[in-house]
């Protein structure tokens, strides 16, 4: 695939996102949301084919990663902030409307833009992330019960507990992160262990390149961002998870924008099963499900991918 684009520095919402762009100004805008522990590099396998296929692609690092602003405080890392972020750069390039793609935690934050910014979101796009109910209780709830009080979203709840395991082993977390992923048959025998991501990352000791999904080049570009950023901002957004479900009591989350989601069958974190509600929730919906695919369908199955995303946009936002 060709290079990234270089970024740019754009002020929104009150900070400046490092934000690549690529493709025609004047084709319709496509926004890409990355998740953690990523950046907007994430879509580099991507930005090539949508940029051919006449896209304007806007590919911002969220804010508290790679080489933008990184606020210190838990509560600047809100649903409310982390869309007023995409909405403001949205303003900023000039676009009134952008389809939203969003992976991992950039999909929650592009359904919630789809829920509290509708006039926004000419359509939404899940890959591996659906779009949800509300739960009766807190999602940190949930977790407990999937993974007991050392599943890694739990143990994220600590100030800086996290943050220590991390630092200063960069290249080994990516190594750790990125490995190729059990097959979807074996995945429920391996739980709850498999959530208990900081307790197993210091027992980590190597893995050999072959049982890699992303290559040792593109590994080494996360680590030195991560060496620069730090892994604080990232984390704060999962230390919202329990505010921004109080947040989104009595919000309607049915959708009737064109939504399109995307499933890897390997996912521990994020099943194809999730996307069951889906049908419920929004009005117009296609789902595709890409086999022998693990968490980072963008670096695993890119040509998969990147077909249902062209096929799907040529469709219902033709350039």
């Amino acid at each position: 695939m060709s290079d990234f684009p270089a970024p740019q520095r754009i002020r929104t919402n009150g900070i400046e996102l490092s934000v690549h762009l690529a493709g025609p100004e004047t084709g319709p805008a496509l926004l890409l949301a990355h998740g953690w522990p990523e950046l907007a590099y994430s879509w580099k396998n991507q930005v090539q084919p949508l940029a051919e296929a006449g896209y304007r692609v806007i590919i911002p690092d969220l804010r508290g990663f790679g080489g933008s602003d990184c606020p210190t405080d838990v509560e600047s890392y809100t649903m409310d902030i982390m869309v007023a972020d995409l909405t403001g750069l949205l303003d900023t390039l000039g676009h009134e409307k952008a389809v939203f793609i969003g992976h991992d935690w950039g999909g929650i934050i592009i359904w919630h833009a789809a829920m509290l910014a509708p006039e926004r979101v000419a359509g939404a796009v899940g890959v591996n992330t659906p779009h949800l109910p509300r739960g009766a209780n807190p999602p940190t709830d949930a977790f407990m019960e999937m993974g007991g009080p050392d599943h890694y979203i739990l143990k994220f709840q600590e100030i800086g507990y996290a943050e220590e395991i991390f630092t200063g082993r960069e290249d080994d977390f990516f190594a750790f992160m990125m490995g190729k992923p059990p097959s979807a048959e074996e995945l429920d025998g391996l739980y709850p262990a498999i959530t208990h991501i900081p307790k197993l990352f210091q027992e980590f000791t190597g893995r050999a390149e072959e049982r890699m999904v992303v290559g040792p080049k593109d590994r080494a570009y996360y680590a030195q961002a991560y060496r620069q950023s730090g892994y604080a901002g990232g984390i704060n957004l999962y230390r919202n998870f329990d505010r921004n479900w109080e947040r989104m009591a009595g919000v309607d989350h049915r959708l009737d924008m064109p939504c399109l989601m995307i499933s890897a069958d390997a996912d521990f974190m994020l099943p194809p099963k999730l996307a069951m509600w889906m049908p419920a929730l929004c009005q117009d919906l296609e789902h595709h499900i890409i086999a022998d695919c693990g968490h980072w369908t963008m670096w695993e199955k890119p040509e998969a991918l990147n077909a249902h995303l062209v096929d799907w946009l040529k469709r219902r936002f033709p350039a």
